[in-house]
Parts: structure tokens; C-alpha cells; sequence
């Protein structure tokens, strides 16, 4: 069973240049996972007759938003944080909006497992959106996982806007205290792990260097490699054994960030 995860950076637009279908077709997954689909379902043209999927859309056109494609049917999609967790965690709007109405987390139930997928707030250039991402959204998101697993292994995915070590970027060093790399966010992902996730890459390599999931449009930074690994598989340690073949796929091209896949045996 192959798994998918992939920020198309605009469902129309990798349509529209025809790369999504290509991917479809060589990659063939079972469950696919986006993030930052910047459509409701209704502005999308898509004819997928091997696949369920599941839209949740932002309640702002055209931003944020994430979907799930799978050949199986979900015994049921959960959208958003529930209700306890964003009171608890105060997950509540700041200057940007509220990110219960951005679309970012659809948690699929399947018979064995649950699918969770998220498009986690970026902090901003100015760090104007750290404190929603410290205090309030990753401590939250680590807590409806807990919950979740509760009845069901978790397989946690997304663009989490986060390098979480050295080895995740091209240059840390000038980019250390700068959004997606600092002190705060990489201890949030740490939290993660000492929650029980297992970042499926990082265990499978845990010293190869160069692999990367976004690149910036400038200075033709894909090309040259210039990347950084902000796009994540985690796993409840109970199913994460059953996980191989973790990859990240570079070549895949119409998005500024390329999907990253696991495979689970049995």
C-alpha cells in the first residue's frame, strides 16, 4: 500500500500543466494526501474514478486547503481540529484569520489505521505567526493525535513548514532563527517525536544529506539542489514498524514542493 503526500501548491494549477495526471499515472498511489489546494471542489476539474476523495476547502477563495484521494473508502473524514482541542489549546484566530476556517487537517479513518493530513500555518517572514504555531496549533495538533490514537494507529503527513535538524536544509546556518528553522518551531517537531511519532524518513536514513521536499523559486534554487525537508511522513511507533521504502521524489515536478511516500507491508 503505497501512501502519498504532496503540497501541489495549487490543485489547478499542476492540472493545468498536466503534471498532477502525470504523477497519477506513474505513481499510481493508494492514498494521496494534499496540501494547499487553494480550490473548493467545485472550481476543480478532476475525474478520478479509482479514487474516493475528500475536499476541505478553505473558507477564504483560493488559499490554503487540503484534500485526500483513496482507492479505499474512509469509514469516515474528520475536518479540523474538534471543537475540545481548539478550546483547550486556544486555537483561535490572530491578524491573518482564524485557522479553523483555513482548511488544514482532514483525518481519514480507515480500518486499521487513521490518515491524518495537515498544512501547518507558516510562521511568516516576520515571525508574525510563530506564537499561533508554538503555543496554540502544535501543541494541539500533537494532542488530536494522541487522541486519535487512542483507537487506531496514526499516519501523520504534510507540510509542517518546518526543518527540523541541520541535515533538513542546504544552509543552516544563515537560516537559523529565520521562519521554518527556529529554535521554537524545531522543538515543536522534536515534541512530535517525544510524543511517540516516528519521522519515517529520518529513521530510514538517518544521515543522508541533500534530501529535500521545497525549494524557493529564486535563484534557481531546484535546479542547484538548494532545498529544504519540510514535508514529513510520522508514524505511531505501533505501525511504524510495518513502514518501508520512505522516499522523497525530487523529480516529480509543478509544485514548489515534491511529494514524499511510504509503503506499508501486509
Amino acid at each position: 500500500m503505497k501512501l502519498y503526500s504532496w503540497n501541489v501548491n495549487g490543485i489547478r494549477a499542476v492540472l493545468n500543466k498536466g503534471t498532477f495526471q502525470t504523477f497519477i499515472a506513474e505513481h499510481n498511489p493508494d492514498v494521496l494526501c494534499l496540501q494547499e489546494t487553494k480550490a473548493s471542489r467545485d472550481q476543480v476539474e478532476i475525474d478520478l474514478p479509482d479514487y474516493y476523495e475528500h475536499f476541505f476547502s478553505a473558507a477564504k477563495k483560493g488559499y490554503s486547503g487540503t484534500a485526500i484521494f483513496s482507492k479505499q473508502q474512509a469509514i469516515r473524514y474528520i475536518d479540523g481540529f474538534p471543537k475540545d482541542i481548539i478550546d483547550k489549546f486556544e486555537v483561535h484566530g490572530d491578524t491573518y484569520g482564524n485557522p479553523n476556517d483555513e482548511g488544514r487537517v482532514i483525518a481519514a479513518e480507515f480500518d486499521t489505521f487513521w490518515v491524518v493530513t495537515a498544512y501547518t500555518p507558516n510562521s511568516k517572514g516576520d515571525l508574525s505567526r510563530l506564537d499561533l504555531r508554538y503555543k496554540h496549533w502544535d501543541p494541539a495538533m500533537i494532542a488530536y493525535l494522541s487522541q486519535l490514537e487512542e483507537t487506531k494507529p496514526v499516519l501523520y503527513c504534510g507540510d509542517m513548514n518546518v526543518a527540523h535538524q541541520e541535515i533538513d536544509l542546504a544552509n543552516p546556518k544563515p537560516n537559523v532563527g529565520k521562519h521554518g528553522f527556529t529554535n521554537e518551531e524545531r522543538e515543536r517537531f522534536g515534541d512530535f517525536l517525544n510524543a511517540g511519532f516516528v519521522d519515517t524518513f529520518r529513521s530510514a536514513y538517518p544521515e543522508k544529506t541533500d534530501a529535500y521536499s521545497w525549494w524557493t523559486h529564486w535563484a534557481n534554487a531546484r535546479a542547484r539542489n538548494v532545498g529544504w525537508r519540510i514535508d514529513y511522513w510520522l508514524a505511531s511507533k505501533q505501525i511504524a514498524k510495518h513502514i518501508k521504502n520512505p522516499q522523497i521524489h525530487a523529480d516529480v515536478m509543478g509544485s514548489d514542493h515534491c511529494p514524499v511516500s511510504i509503503e506499508i507491508d501486509g
